[in-house]
């Protein structure tokens, strides 16, 4: 596979550790990776300090990138893996499941602006209630299954790219998606029938 345009064109300032381009880098991946990771984390502040670990990371290791995929892939694929990380080390049923992100800090891309009135207290409450669900269903997922799922359906990353961050056979990518998508709709139903 050959090197993306943007790896062709970053890549050899990187390795001189060219201060400017890895800003550069920066600034064009960080809200994709910072939205990556509190997908995953579902604590802002855990977000924020996993994507700085995670461009230090890149910064640090990218005399290894080989350009077998996108630089953008690479990139997930490190983010990917410390989120894991950090579930791991934090007990991911002990903190990850019981917490929700704040409405505030996902992007409004959830409910474009479409000039109507505001809804009804109750179909706010019950919105709210549901977003509550949705991300304890996914916290409830274990870190594969949630990293399928949002990759897969919240960053809409193809399957392609999807092999190249996890390391799994496209077969696989897309059996877990199912089998994950399977349980995150168990996990929500029983949320939503206060079963959970």
């Amino acid at each position: 596979m050959a090197i993306d345009d943007e790896a062709a064109l970053l890549l050899p300032r990187l390795r001189r550790r060219d201060e400017a381009a890895f800003d550069l880098l920066v600034r064009t991946h960080q809200a994709a990776v910072y939205r990556l990771l509190l997908r995953m984390l579902a604590d802002p502040a855990e977000a924020e300090d996993v994507a700085q670990d995670v461009f230090v990371t890149v910064f640090m290791a990218i005399d290894g990138f080989r350009g077998e995929s996108k630089l953008s892939t690479w990139i997930h694929r490190i983010a990917v893996n410390q989120a894991r990380n950090r579930l791991k080390y934090h007990g991911r049923r002990k903190r990850g499941s019981e917490r929700q992100v704040d409405d505030g800090t996902v992007e409004a891309s959830a409910a474009p602006e479409t000039g109507s009135r505001l809804p009804r207290p109750d179909q706010a409450l019950e919105g709210l209630q549901a977003e509550a669900n949705i991300q304890a269903a996914l916290g409830g997922l274990d870190e594969e299954q949630r990293a399928l799922i949002v990759l897969r359906d919240l960053e809409h990353m193809s399957y392609e790219d999807i092999q190249e961050v996890t390391g799994l056979p496209s077969g696989t990518v897309k059996s877990r998606l199912h089998r994950a998508r399977m349980a995150l709709h168990e996990n929500y139903r029983k949320l939503s029938e206060g079963k959970a």
